[in-house]
């Protein structure tokens, strides 16, 4: 058992001004496995106050200070890494595999990027005798989710320390592990006391004081859709900057000069990656119409070799992350079948022999339009839906009836053809071909898919603010 009752604030470990605690759920097994405190605005206040006096001096620190810095996070993380993998499978139920081999490797690729990026970063551009210089925006507050709980504090601490802002961290009380040993690297590394402060909580109470703090000079949210609308609303009485990477429903368009099998292999593999619990999970599959069979077929015989099972074990899915998910998800999968969609693979309850834990059956269906239940919300889970268009502009119409933008996908024998696609598909990000991440290209969302963008350079901007200094050479 994890007993997790500290904040780190001001670089000490230190007791929640107001006693309360939380059971952390393993969703493999349904049991506690260990207990954090819920902090209250007390904590947050607490955690503004440290990072404002440390943004005095820290704001103002040089980037050489600020690369030996990222040096030591990256080691003391390295030191962590088996520790951090553990922590991850425990909380949110990635298979150990996928925990070792891609949630901490993904946190840690961030710093190394944030670590290349910054001897070259320039601050300053001369326009005549003025000078435009950015800098850092102050204190940040950063609320981060429980699907990828390691990548997404990473992928905001990395450049918010890089360009010298403080922050105050709330990691997801869903799976707050990872969080606290990340707190524990970041001690380990000598990081200033105030720069880094993590105060664990929940959103209406924790989330919502950081949001509203007039302390806070910007926040970044990673999460639902519905989260960011509150984190907004909270934000907008100070008029801070909102930072927000949300929801998606991405579209994979898989055009009739792809080779077929490969691609709808790929697309459904794809989509079982993390138990679906991805926002930019290409969650919606669209085929030729004539071709809807085949591509069922394929998927079934996909869904066939994907093994669920204990996150120690060597599987492809683990369980969802808590109850709450599990009955959202089961709700949709028979709304998928109440609305009509051809149950192709899994469909509702667990998947047999899984009587404890939270597993969901890998889930596909075809047949379905873009009108019913399942083509439209975001069920963030292993269930897939594969949409028939008739003609590649009718494609790309689907593929933008979405009120989300996060991200894309085009599948195509062409190159040419799949980047002329690509450039009419209304998404934040679009991938060619199932090609790798890219951790230094721009990460983020049109429409209700957020706003602004993460990883790499463009993280930088986003946590600065421009100065015009007029007057700054002779005319």
């Amino acid at each position: 058992m994890r007993d997790y009752l500290d904040f780190y604030i001001d670089g000490a470990w230190v007791s929640p001004a107001q006693p309360k605690t939380l059971d952390v759920i393993d969703p493999s097994t349904e049991q506690p496995v260990g207990r954090i405190s819920l902090g209250s605005a007390a904590d947050v206040d607490r955690a503004v106050a440290a990072a404002q006096r440390a943004f005095s001096s820290f704001g103002r620190s040089s980037k050489a200070e600020r690369l030996d810095l990222l040096d030591a996070i990256i080691a003391a993380y390295k030191a962590r890494e088996k520790d951090l993998a553990d922590a991850v499978r425990e909380e949110m139920g990635a298979p150990s595999l996928l925990a070792s081999g891609a949630h901490v490797p993904f946190a840690l690729m961030h710093f190394e990027t944030a670590r290349k990026l910054l001897p070259d970063f320039s601050y300053d551009v001369d326009h005549g005798s003025t000078l435009i210089t950015k800098e850092p925006i102050g204190v940040v507050g950063m609320i981060t989710p429980w699907n990828w709980p390691l990548n997404q504090i990473a992928c905001k601490v990395a450049p918010a320390l890089a360009v010298g802002c403080t922050m105050i961290l709330k990691p997801s009380e869903v799976a707050p592990f990872s969080g606290q040993i990340f707190a524990e690297v970041m001690d380990a590394a000598g990081v200033p006391a105030g720069v880094f402060n993590m105060v664990q909580g929940d959103g209406p109470t924790v989330g919502a004081a950081i949001s509203a703090h007039p302390g806070v000079d910007m926040v970044s949210f990673t999460g639902s859709t519905r989260g960011g609308v509150e984190v907004a609303r909270n934000a907008a009485n100070t008029v801070k900057r909102v930072h927000q990477e949300l929801g998606g429903k991405s579209a994979n368009i898989i055009l009739d000069d792809a080779d077929f099998e490969s691609a709808v292999h790929q697309g459904v593999a794809a989509m079982m990656v993390n138990s679906g619990q991805s926002c930019n999970a290409p969650s919606r599959m669209l085929v030729p119409a004539a071709r809807m069979q085949e591509a069922s077929e394929i998927a079934k015989r996909t869904i066939a070799q994907q093994k669920v099972g204990a996150p120690t074990e060597e599987v492809n899915l683990g369980p969802v992350v808590s109850d709450v998910q599990w009955n959202r998800i089961q709700s949709l999968i028979e709304k998928g079948i109440e609305e009509g969609a051809d149950l192709v693979a899994g469909g509702p309850g667990k998947p047999e022999g899984l009587n404890q834990g939270y597993y969901v059956q890998p889930t596909v269906f075809g047949g379905v339009n873009n009108q019913m239940t399942i083509a439209r919300e975001e069920i963030f889970g292993p269930v897939l839906v594969i949409i028939g268009y008739d003609n590649e502009d009718q494609a790309i119409e689907i593929a933008n009836d979405t009120p989300y933008g996060l991200a894309g996908y085009v599948q195509s024998g062409d190159i040419g053809h799949a980047r002329d696609v690509a450039s009419r598909i209304r998404a934040g990000q679009v991938a060619l071909n199932y090609a790798p991440l890219d951790l230094a290209a721009p990460f983020g969302g049109y429409k209700q898919s957020g706003n602004g963008r993460e990883w790499g350079e463009h993280a930088f901007h986003e946590f600065m603010e421009a100065k015009a200094v007029l007057g700054y050479a002779p005319a």
